[in-house]
């Protein structure tokens, strides 16, 4: 192994805990915001359940990434640098503006960006790429309506219980969803990462004639992604947990129990989706329960410009590193 390609690997696992340090949000804001769990203790909840989740899913997601998103035969890396490069500034600049933007779609759209100032659109896997795009609506949709659906459900079920036995049954509720949340975070996001470095391998002769993911690669991204949660998104928290719709208890299980159900299904069929989006959704859906005016809307609506914004922003920046460091 080359000093090159292990620089890529390192700097790789970097975007893996930019991943969860950007996303720590979403796996503990409503955890934080209902006070059901310190900051401290939130991160420490979330990262555990972040780092064991290669243990209830398999590989779907990292493959789509690995040989889904472009043509494997013309990865190098140079395509590869670009990529991270696009992918971590842009989670980096939405990081300081405090906006909860897609890691996963910064990396999908660094990847389009390098191969195309490479080879041009022929270089692109068209199927791969508009399940992602696809997805980039239909995510926030499924979480709005789970989010909703388990809201109803909730409300029917105790709507004769007094509000305190209430509060504090789903207290308690939470520390199962949050953990089934971060589950299916570390279970989607982490697998992105796997496809990059398992991808760099194969296009160097590392991996043999056979496209996989070594056991080795899936364990450090999933310690990269998991400290990354540890250390935390403390900007981002305050958007996601309090800044769309005022939350309590209840509210945040139904929220984090819609957004892991949409997360494990996708993961099941290799959707790389992201968990911003779909969380987003989900909280949108269990503040508009009450009221409609109980969700502000305007907040969401920057959050979906970013939304639009990751994929063409994060491949600008990929082919521009591509480009200077390719001649």
């Amino acid at each position: 192994m080359t000093i090159s390609i292990l620089f890529l690997i390192l700097l790789a696992l970097l975007f893996d805990f930019l991943n969860g340090f950007n996303d720590a949000a979403n796996s503990i804001a409503t955890v934080v915001s209902t006070r059901v769990l310190s900051p401290k203790h939130a991160v420490m909840w979330a990262s555990f359940f972040n780092f064991i989740a290669f243990l209830f899913f398999g590989l779907h997601v990292a493959n789509t990434i690995g040989k889904g998103i472009i043509d494997i035969t013309i990865i190098d890396q140079h395509i590869i640098l670009g990529a991270l490069v696009g992918a971590c500034l842009w989670d980096i600049f939405a990081w300081h503006l405090g906006i909860p933007t897609s890691s996963s779609h910064a990396l999908i759209g660094g990847m389009i960006g390098s191969a195309l100032v490479k080879a041009g659109p022929k270089a692109l896997v068209a199927s791969g790429i508009i399940k992602t795009v696809t997805f980039i609506f239909i995510s926030p949709i499924v979480g709005l309506c789970l989010g909703l659906t388990f809201g109803i459900a909730v409300y029917w079920i105790f709507r004769k219980t007094i509000p305190l036995k209430v509060d504090n049954f789903f207290r308690k509720g939470q520390l199962v969803s949050a953990a089934l949340f971060s589950l299916g975070h570390g279970g989607n996001d982490a697998q992105k990462t796997m496809g990059i470095i398992a991808s760099l391998l194969f296009s160097a002769g590392l991996l043999g004639p056979k496209f996989h993911i070594p056991f080795w690669v899936v364990i450090a991204c999933q310690a990269a992604i998991a400290l990354g949660t540890l250390f935390g998104g403390w900007r981002i928290v305050k958007t996601m947990g309090q800044k769309i719709a005022k939350l309590k208890p209840v509210d945040g299980f139904c929220a984090e129990s819609g957004a892991a159900v949409t997360l494990f299904v996708a993961s099941r069929f290799g959707i790389p989706v992201s968990t911003t989006h779909t969380i987003t959704g989900a909280i949108m859906g269990i503040g508009s329960l009450k009221r409609l005016s109980a969700v502000r809307w305007g907040v969401a609506g920057h959050i979906v410009w970013a939304w639009i914004m990751t994929i063409p922003c994060s491949a600008a920046i990929s082919a521009a590193v591509y480009y200077f460091t390719s001649k």
